[in-house]
């Protein structure tokens, strides 16, 4: 979009349209949590959309694209309402400019919190129809009718009263020296012709034919190759490196030496792995040397049994719990790892006149501005070429693998593409936090009368976005906490910040609710026993006011067959959740073999999620989504070792083989709500409906991921 600009005085909120080359352009301006929305003089504006004088349209994604649909649910949403011919719509990636693509929900430029479609569903909407209105507009004064008497179509504007047409490439010049209106009208959910549709995804045929091209396929002319090895403990340093067999190995070109990293540059990556684990490498380990995963949990266990500070307070938990019986339960969740099917990777480019990075990125400012710190640049001088993410899962939300990348390319005289084998990836994640969530609660029947909650884990917040952390309480830690659905008179919800020692952690395809609704759900279960009562039956009686919630559970219930027999040693587990926005309930059904292995049968998933916008996406992604989390439920768990990640490729990082996922069946309740949030709500649906589902067959009540199979044989005392 080099060259396209546009007038810098606009308001929040304000549409904008401008023709320049023959082309229509409309941006759209955004609050920005209290900083400026205006651009400055001379500074580019980036447009939303574009449509040339063939009639194409070229939709500016501000989202990134890692296998979750996004291009094509935000395409359907702007050419909805812009009602262009969506087999002529194109997409390309926005550029780093937070001050035109900045996720309104997130206050950064970024991707993700399962809110791409949450996010951006009313401000992209106003950006269709404005610029509709203003090609509805150019056509009526062509024709001299007003444009009331106007219709839109296919990428047309016709007049149905002398049945004239134009196509919308036709009216670009006119169109682009009129006013865009600033709240123009929007369609209602039943004039919709696209959004609601399981339209074919258009990222689909190039990943097919091989022609996609992501960051791990990026090369530069004159691309060499480079694999590096960091420190495995986080803080160390290189204490020496002898390359002397590592320089004869063939294609080897360069071995570059920093404060804590080696990298071997080769003519391919075969060269440079091969030089890489020619190495020999000493480290200083650091004061992280010895931390290993004994450590981290007596801490977090330790930090668990002192008061939290309050993230939300109903009544008089404390004392409601003071007299009577009062029921406990102790839930953890281990370190886990990413694992993206793309290893970490980017190629970059440095010379005097600054840096070009090509990479996919979640957070793309994010990486330009640390790159740009860390070679002591200017943000402006540091160009990024964003791809398609090959998974994303959180990981790449950070910019780690870019900085290290630009640090090497400092070293190399022309672009050097650095990847990360499997096992740098595993092993210099920034993982998953562990948790230790701590429950108090009291029952009148089967009510929840008093219940408090403490969750105790690292603040993932309070590092990567700091104006988010407020008053002690990490959101993202909190989150289907705070909003528990059950209608509890007396509720308590406390947040301990305890940060564990030799690793730093991220997000991870749902966190804090994955972690929440685990501990939750699986003691509604176990409450429900307590009480005498069906956990479905229990669930209802508890929701309160939560119709929404309550018609997922019973279609879930309905469509899973609950309540009918099963064999011995099997279970169907439920659980509910309020999570990114979407009312979810998921029953798992299960067989528990006398080894205490856990055969998975059946999974169906109810979902209220809003308007559908793409019903075929939202089925993928809580079906890919649920064998996310059905596989950390059953094995993923990182540990630690003298400070490093003991884990290091997928025969001890396991994935759920192909053989072992059961049928998944997705079920989705229309509605007019507006969209919520489906990314990670299956990854989160999972753990606690495999727990119960295996604490129905077994009677075995699991507090722990990964789920100690061990504890699950037949005469096995938990």
């Amino acid at each position: 979009m080099a060259g396209d600009t546009l007038s810098p005085s606009v308001s929040r909120r304000a549409l904008l349209g401008a023709g320049v080359g023959g082309v229509l352009l409309v941006g759209l301006h955004l609050p920005l949590g209290g900083r400026s929305a205006a651009a400055q003089p001379g500074t580019p504006f980036n447009a939303f959309i574009r449509i040339d004088r063939e009639g194409a349209a070229t939709l500016v994604m501000p989202q990134v694209e890692m296998g979750q649909g996004v291009y094509t649910s935000i395409s359907m949403i702007l050419a909805e309402e812009l009602d262009a011919d969506f087999a002529r719509v194109r997409v390309e990636h926005a550029p780093p400019d937070e001050g035109h693509y900045t996720n309104p929900m997130l206050g950064v430029q970024a991707t993700g919190n399962s809110n791409s479609i949450r996010a951006w569903w009313t401000p992209l909407r106003k950006a269709g129809a404005g610029t509709r209105a203003v090609l509805v507009q150019a056509a009526a004064q062509r024709w001299g009718v007003a444009p009331s008497a106007c219709r839109t179509e296919v990428g047309q504007v016709f007049h149905p009263e002398s049945d004239r047409r134009v196509g919308y490439g036709d009216l670009v010049g006119r169109a682009a020296a009129l006013k865009v209106p600033s709240d123009p009208p929007l369609k209602t959910p039943g004039e919709f012709r696209l959004i609601g549709k399981p339209l074919k995804r258009l990222d689909t045929p190039d990943k097919v034919n091989g022609k996609t091209v992501y960051g791990i396929d990026a090369r530069p002319p004159g691309c060499r190759y480079a694999t590096l090895m960091a420190s495995p403990v986080k803080g160390g340093a290189v204490a020496g490196v002898d390359d002397t067999e590592a320089r004869l190995v063939p294609g080897v070109q360069q071995v570059v030496v920093l404060e804590d990293l080696v990298a071997v540059v080769g003519e391919h990556m075969w060269a440079a792995k091969r030089g890489l684990e020619a190495l020999k490498i000493t480290w200083n380990d650091g004061p992280n040397g010895q931390v290993d995963s004994a450590q981290v949990w007596a801490q977090i266990r330790k930090a668990s049994e002192r008061d939290g500070v309050v993230a939300r307070q109903t009544g008089d938990a404390d004392k409601a719990l003071g007299g009577g019986q009062v029921l406990t339960g102790e839930f953890e969740m281990p370190f886990l790892a990413h694992a993206a099917m793309e290893p970490m990777n980017c190629t970059a480019h440095v010379t005097p006149a600054g840096c070009e990075l090509w990479l996919g990125t979640q957070a793309i400012t994010r990486v330009q501005s640390h790159v740009a710190q860390a070679l002591g640049l200017p943000p402006a001088k540091v160009k990024i070429n964003q791809h398609l993410l090959g998974g994303g899962f959180g990981r790449r939300l950070e910019a780690d693998m870019a900085v290290k990348s630009a640090r090497i390319a400092q070293k190399v005289d022309g672009p050097v593409k650095v990847v990360w084998t499997r096992e740098e990836d595993i092993r210099q994640d920034i993982v998953r936090p562990v948790y230790r969530d701590r429950i108090w609660a009291k029952l009148s029947g089967d009510r929840i009368t008093a219940w408090k909650y403490r969750i105790t884990g690292s603040a993932v917040i309070a590092r990567w976005l700091p104006p988010g952390y407020q008053k002690g309480v990490d959101p993202d830690a909190v989150d289907s906490a705070i909003d528990i659905p059950y209608d509890i008179p007396d509720l308590r919800v406390e947040y301990v910040r305890d940060e564990p020692p030799g690793v730093s952690t991220g997000f991870w395809r749902g966190v804090g609710p994955n972690n929440n609704v685990f501990a939750i759900e699986s003691f509604i279960d176990e409450l429900a026993m307590k009480a005498g009562k069906d956990p479905v039956a229990f669930r209802r009686a508890n929701l309160g006011k939560s119709p929404r919630l309550r018609a997922v559970l019973d279609l879930a219930a309905e469509q899973a067959g609950w309540g009918s027999p099963l064999p011995p040693r099997s279970g169907r587990g439920v659980a509910t959740q309020v999570s990114f926005g979407s009312f979810i309930a998921t029953v798992v059904e299960v067989e528990v073999d006398e080894d205490g292995d856990v055969h998975l049968k059946r999974a169906n998933i109810a979902v209220d999620t809003g308007i559908a916008v793409n019903p075929d996406t939202i089925i993928a992604q809580l079906q890919g989504g649920l064998v996310f989390g059905l596989t950390a439920a059953l094995y993923g768990e990182v540990t630690l070792d003298k400070g490093r990640i003991q884990q290091s490729n997928f025969h001890d990082y396991r994935m759920l083989r192909i053989d072992q996922v059961p049928p998944i069946a997705v079920h989705l309740i229309k509605s007019g709500e507006p969209p919520g949030g489906i990314g990670e709500a299956g990854t989160t649906a999972a753990f606690a409906s495999l727990r119960n589902a295996i604490y129905a067959a077994t009677g075995k009540p699991l507090r722990r991921i990964p789920f100690n199979r061990g504890l699950l044989a037949k005469g096995a005392v938990a």
